[in-house]
């Protein structure tokens, strides 16, 4: 993980571009992987850790009824959150990650492992759907942030 946060941060500097953070279930592991590169601070705006449906609602403006229809892990809540927080932020770069880490919380329609990762450049919008198998918490925190990195390094190429 440490290369690849070292492969985006030299990229968002020479490109001259900002990133930030909306995380969930990583509890502030994203931000945590880019600051702890040497450099990030030109590069590195805003890490919110939205973790209470609360927070969601109250920072990041995703609508109550979202959560309330769809709930906080799925794709319409993952694509709010990432679209709320390039308002808020301002940056070239946003990612916001939603999901289920576990032990406990899943269910058969959104069993643990399941994640979303939302990313926006510009114009274009992605939200991904992960389903981790690794049932150990720590692992599907680690595997999310891993796999939103490389999200972010295929859309700073």
């Amino acid at each position: 993980m440490m290369k690849l946060s070292q492969k985006i941060v030299k990229l968002l500097i020479k490109k001259k571009n900002k990133i930030s953070f909306a995380e969930s279930c990583t509890g502030g592991l994203l931000s945590s992987t880019i600051t702890s590169v040497s450099g990030s601070s030109k590069v590195f705006t805003l890490g919110l850790i939205t973790y209470s449906n609360e927070a969601k609602i109250k920072i990041l403006k995703v609508s109550k009824k979202i959560i309330t229809r769809y709930g906080a892990v799925s794709h319409e809540t993952c694509l709010s959150m990432v679209k709320n927080l390039n308002r808020i932020s301002k940056t070239n770069i946003s990612v916001s990650v939603t999901g289920i880490a576990g032990p406990k919380g899943g269910s058969k329609q959104k069993p643990v492992g399941l994640v979303f990762i939302g990313i926006k450049k510009g114009n274009k919008t992605l939200v991904k759907k992960h389903l981790f198998k690794n049932k150990k918490r720590s692992s599907i925190q680690r595997a999310t942030a891993n796999k939103a990195l490389n999200l972010i390094l295929g859309f700073l190429k």
